[in-house]
């Protein structure tokens, strides 16, 4: 029975320290992001670093999600069985 992507996501913060990293990073780039949307006004620094944060945060999503489709093939039937991540 397949498992659904939080309860993989549970596993990996558990299990794997890259994904640990990553999913502490974004939730970083997170609590950032917050703070300038906060605000009534940014600055020209401010909008270039919220821009530069949310590709960021992108980024760190989908280095989680490709771990999280390698540890289902893995499960589903072992290497070879992860898909690319996407283009």
């Amino acid at each position: 029975m397949p498992e659904s992507s939080e309860t993989v996501r549970e596993v990996l913060l558990q299990e794997n320290e890259e994904f640990q990293r990553l999913a502490q990073k974004h939730e970083e780039l997170e609590e950032r992001l917050t703070f300038l949307s906060g605000k009534i006004f940014l600055s020209d620094e401010e909008k270039l670093e919220e821009v530069t944060l949310k590709k960021k945060k992108l980024a760190l999503k989908d280095k989680m999600a490709a771990l999280i489709r390698n540890y289902e093939g893995q499960r589903a039937g072992g290497p070879g069985e992860a898909r690319p991540a996407p283009a």
